[in-house]
């Protein structure tokens, strides 16, 4: 009998969980991916940079199309195709007013007891992930011994280097074009010891699995590798539970690291995270919603914030 219920008991989980990816699929947007998506990302970047540069005039959507070279329809359907939002509610996204509405209970929520080794609890729209440390001794060695495989693929924000090892995904930068060896630099600097094997077939699943939402599955969750310091390690790990749609600040998660006074050595150890986007340090704010800084460009992260707002809906029914 015991036997029998523990079977009914996995074979209910299993009904769950495929039904809860069924729903998920469902309800996120078709969006552009790959090529399509890395192209649409050079319009919606000089957009926001656009938009950057005359926010206090409120520009127009016949205004912003003007300044990129395209007619106000053909704006409006990249960044539908691109982030399943219109412009408007784009830019809606990214003021500060929803910054703001995503740093709501941002204490709480890295206080939030997860599954061990996961990002979290079963989400509609997040990637999940599971990660695990080189050891000390690797980190120490800064890489020596270790074969990082590596390739450049389009993404929906530019040129994506994604570095991985046998064990799973280590490195993940951005590059806008011609910026592909200062990425690589930056990133190999980080483990100059390790070797470097370019591999593109390689890395390719990767690259799908991180930026096609409807690859995300909370059975199939992506396993990442940290190297870096003990405290590195301890703030990337929480930076995995800060769910799509919601921000957390520097100052919080020095408190739920039982380091207060810490702050600026979190703010420090955010700035070397080496698997951006995956591990969400763009969804750290200010304490009054401000952007703050971000190792890929405050364009980016504008696009990955509001990307993202596409995917999650709140910014939808603001207007």
């Amino acid at each position: 009998m015991a036997n029998a219920s523990q079977s009914d008991l996995f074979a209910a989980t299993d009904l769950a969980t495929a039904r809860a990816n069924a729903v998920s699929a469902e309800l996120i947007p078709a969006i552009a991916t790959g090529e399509d998506a890395a192209r649409d990302y050079q319009v919606v970047r000089e957009t926001l940079e656009r938009i950057t540069e005359t926010w206090r005039d409120q520009p127009q959507l016949d205004d912003l199309a003007r300044q990129v070279g395209l007619q106000p329809i053909q704006l409006q359907r990249v960044f539908s195709r691109w982030a399943g939002l219109t412009p408007k509610q784009f830019v809606q996204a990214i003021t500060l007013d929803h910054a703001r509405a995503l740093l709501r209970d941002a204490a709480s929520i890295l206080d939030t007891s997860y599954e061990v080794g996961l990002s979290g609890p079963a989400r509609l729209h997040d990637l999940f992930v599971t990660h695990e440390a080189m050891t000390p001794g690797d980190y120490r060695g800064r890489g020596a011994g270790v074969t990082i495989r590596y390739g450049f693929h389009p993404c929906p924000f530019g040129q994506v280097l994604l570095m991985i090892t046998e064990r799973g995904l280590a490195g993940l930068a951005f590059a806008d074009p011609g910026e592909e060896t200062s990425a690589f630099e930056d990133m190999s600097s980080r483990w100059p010891a390790a070797s470097f094997v370019a591999d593109q077939e390689a890395t390719l699943p990767y690259a799908v699995r991180v930026f096609d939402p409807s690859a995300w599955a909370s059975d199939t969750p992506l396993n990442v590798v940290f190297i870096g310091t003990d405290f590195e390690i301890r703030v990337w790990q929480t930076l995995l539970k800060i769910p799509m749609g919601r921000a957390s600040t520097y100052s919080d998660i020095a408190r739920s690291l039982g380091k207060p006074s810490a702050a600026r050595a979190v703010g420090t150890a955010v700035g070397r995270n080496p698997i951006s986007f995956v591990v969400p340090c763009h969804r750290v704010l200010g304490r009054t919603g401000g952007l703050c800084g971000y190792h890929w460009g405050l364009t980016r992260k504008r696009a990955i914030l509001g990307w993202e707002a596409g995917l999650t809906g709140p910014v939808l029914q603001m207007g």
